[in-house]
């Protein structure tokens, strides 16, 4: 196993998202942390829109993994969205995307953080992973897919 899997349980499996843009995505990733995990309004939006900022977590090939600290969060939380329509996102190959694993941890993380981030970027550098996300029609599968990789 991973050490995404851990962190992402099925109801932040989010597929067939429906957005315009950057923004909207951050936007509707803010409303669904804080419905589902109690975090305050605005503080995942915020954070990862001055990530984006600083550079495009796009990866290519469609994927991305946005990431931000959060103040008020105690432990990593994980989502996995997927887009209806892709976005542009400043990716390296300049290709749209549409696969998102976002990645929210604790304003005083350790390094763990950056360990999770080598393994999204590992596992989504697999030709083979990416079809069988990208294929995957429910949210248990996708799930499956990460706890098994």
């Amino acid at each position: 196993m991973n050490r995404i899997a851990p962190y992402l349980e099925r109801e932040d499996i989010l597929l067939d998202v429906d957005v315009a843009s950057a923004a909207e995505l951050f936007a509707a990733i803010d409303r669904h942390m804080a419905a589902r995990h109690g975090l305050p309004p605005d503080s995942v939006e915020g954070g990862l829109r001055r990530r984006e900022q600083l550079a495009s977590t796009g990866l290519g090939q469609g994927f991305a993994i946005p990431h931000c600290r959060v103040l008020k969060l105690d432990r990593v939380v994980a989502a996995y969205v997927r887009l209806r329509t892709p976005l542009p996102f400043a990716a390296p190959d300049g290709l749209p995307v549409s696969e998102f694993l976002v990645l929210l941890v604790p304003k005083q993380a350790s390094d763990e953080h950056l360990e999770i981030l080598a393994d999204a970027a590992r596992l989504f550098s697999d030709q083979d992973f990416r079809a069988s996300l990208r294929r995957s029609g429910d949210a248990a599968l996708v799930q499956r897919y990460f706890t098994e990789a």
